[in-house]
């Protein structure tokens, strides 16, 4: 289960902590896990958590007009039951502050993800795929008078450095989709998703880290309240 982050102050995360997935990725066993799990929930969930706590009363400044859910830390566990890949365990922590109502696991926006480990770092926001409902509506509204204030948005965001796109997209417009739209580009993705610039080294061990992410959040919340009042399910 996903646990629900509680305030606590965030000093940043311990400067050996990341040494915890270069061992877990070596191990990966049940045994080692459960024998290092209180360092696991001391160097990762705990500041994890309280990251979160910090950044969402800031970061709901710019979401006036949408509410913001209750952050949570995702799981360890990696679901294996559809997956060649049998290992246990991710190498990462991943957290998110969702919008109020949204679930992650059907599409739901995100205005923030954070994403530390040894695979990659990633801080981003938006949907990475859409459900049926929201890529119908993402479709229609792409096509109509709100997509021209979406990619005015996406072209000011990418002007200032952000990357702004879909993940494993059509290769054309599906079919029954004007392929000449002038917002072909938009047609073809299956979701949308903002990323923030890759994170400052050592920033993660400092305290400024949630100044850092409200500021990149908070430049990209635009694409999430777009996202919010023309596609949510």
């Amino acid at each position: 289960m996903a646990r629900t982050a509680t305030a606590t102050a965030f000093t940043g995360f311990p400067r050996a902590a990341m040494q915890f997935w270069y061992e877990l990725a070596a191990e990966m066993d049940k045994p080692w896990f459960e024998a290092n799990k209180a360092r696991y929930q001391a160097e990762w969930v705990a500041p994890m958590t309280a990251l979160l706590a910090t950044v969402r009363p800031r970061l709901a400044r710019a979401y006036k007009t949408v509410a913001l859910g209750e952050p949570k830390v995702l799981r360890i566990h990696r679901d294996v039951r559809f997956s060649k890949d049998k290992t246990p365990y991710k190498t990462h922590l991943a957290a998110v502050i969702p919008l109020a109502g949204a679930s992650m696991a059907e599409g739901g926006a995100a205005a923030l993800y954070v994403h530390l480990g040894i695979d990659e770092e990633i801080v981003g926001v938006g949907t990475y795929r859409f459900g049926p409902a929201q890529l119908t509506a993402w479709r229609a509204a792409v096509a109509g008078k709100p997509g021209v204030e979406l990619a005015r948005t996406v072209g000011r965001l990418r002007a200032a450095g952000y990357q702004v796109g879909g993940h494993d997209d059509y290769k054309k417009v599906p079919r029954g989709l004007d392929a000449e739209h002038p917002r072909a580009e938009f047609l073809k993705m299956k979701g949308l998703t903002g990323s923030a610039p890759p994170i400052p080294p050592g920033l993660v061990h400092d305290a400024a880290f949630a100044d850092w992410l409200v500021e990149h959040a908070t430049a990209l919340a635009p694409l999430v309240t777009w996202l919010a009042r023309h596609v949510a399910a």
